[in-house]
């Protein structure tokens, strides 16, 4: 794709018609109620922002000299399907695109067990683990039972090793090993189809970790760069689940926002983010996305080292995104303004106190979740009456 000008980009435009147009990229109806009238409340935002009209789900092709702006539920990964639908770069999309399925998973963070013989998927690069270095935390990405064996053995001798299955969100599914008997009956449970298809990652385990968000919007001519912190909650059937976000937003890239901080840890979490963004830019062609989100880990491993670590990426609409829409909204209403801060909540039962002022996303009863209200809130911009 043409880069846009720096006027445009700066004026917010996008070049002839345009409008905005959810899209369920799992066609078996994986989202639920929520996810998608969540994802119709930000497509609704979005247009607004990039000077758009907004039609809701995706049906057919735009009309000849008019285009569509997409906010897709997952990252898209079918090249031929993504030219079809004429998305070129990061002005036609809120989400990313990349040129292979694995890459959008946290299979792509760690090194094969053998660069030259282990399995791996078609399109694999042996040069990103090399571009990561220490932007990740040890571990190593696995496609068969046999190599996920020899990689928990030789990890072990260093402390526990976290299982992660590479298709699962939200830490699901993931399970600690500290011996090797364990480690033999957890991969012998897989299912082995799976693992050659989409992999295992075995990363080393830390203890009580802080995990920070790193991420990085290119909307409306804007481009938007934040860090912050994610909260846990109950939902309405007692687990412990994602319960929302608190963000430091700031225009500009990376450097821009390294530039504000002042914490080493923080410090060096932006920069492996920035580290792990730039590798999959330089290994993977084909990769663009508008919004981006790595996770860092922070904690002591096995032997007691502190360590830092990217752990897995997002480039589709995310929990955050409540706060970053917020946050787009009051940076693109004020040109002069330089920071803001977002925090949104997903808040579960019967009974939520939304405050007055918060940005509602969804507020409703979803048939599979049960009661969910999901807000935002500018806590720098709140009136002193506000509750």
């Amino acid at each position: 794709m043409q880069a846009l000008s720096s006027e445009a980009r700066a004026a917010g435009t996008v070049p002839g018609p345009c409008s905005v147009v959810t899209l369920d990229v799992d066609p078996r109806g994986y989202c639920t109620e929520h996810e998608h009238a969540t994802r119709a409340n930000y497509g609704r935002r979005l247009a607004v922002l990039i000077g758009c009209a907004f039609e809701g789900e995706y049906v057919s092709p735009a009309p000849s000299g008019s285009r569509h702006y997409f906010v897709p539920s997952d990252t898209l990964s079918d090249p031929a399907r993504v030219h079809a639908m004429g998305i070129a770069g990061v002005d036609d999309l809120f989400g990313g695109v990349v040129p292979h399925a694995f890459v959008a998973t946290k299979v792509i963070s760690h090194p094969l067990i053998d660069e030259n013989s282990a399995a791996r998927p078609d399109g694999w690069s042996t040069r990103f683990a090399r571009e990561v270095g220490d932007a990740v935390l040890p571990g190593f990405s696995c496609f068969s039972a046999g190599e996920a064996l020899r990689a928990g053995r030789a990890m072990l001798d260093a402390g526990p090793v976290r299982l992660k299955p590479v298709t699962a969100t939200g830490g699901r599914g993931q399970i600690v090993v500290e011996r090797t008997e364990a480690l033999g009956s957890c991969i012998a449970e897989l299912d082995q189809a799976g693992l050659a298809r989409s992999g295992l990652v075995l990363e080393a385990n830390l203890e009580d970790p802080v995990t920070w968000s790193v991420g990085q919007l290119l909307v409306a001519g804007m481009i938007v760069s934040y860090c912050g912190v994610q909260r846990t909650t109950g939902d309405n059937a007692g687990e412990e689940v994602y319960g929302g976000s608190d963000l430091v937003m700031v225009r500009g890239d990376f450097d821009a926002l390294i530039a504000g901080v002042a914490s080493p840890s923080l410090r060096r979490a932006i920069e492996q983010a920035r580290r792990y963004h730039r590798a999959v830019i330089d290994c993977y062609p084909g990769f663009f996305a508008s919004r981006v989100n790595y996770d860092v880990a922070q904690g002591v491993d096995g032997r007691g080292e502190w360590r830092s670590g990217v752990l897995e990426q997002s480039w589709r609409v995310g929990g955050a995104t409540g706060a970053e829409i917020a946050g787009l909204e009051a940076l693109h209403a004020d040109p002069g303004r330089r920071e803001v801060r977002a925090s949104c909540f997903e808040v579960y039962g019967p009974s939520v106190l939304v405050p007055a002022d918060a940005i509602v996303a969804y507020q409703g009863t979803d048939s599979r979740v049960g009661p969910l209200a999901k807000y935002t809130i500018l806590p720098g911009d709140r009136h002193a009456d506000a509750p």
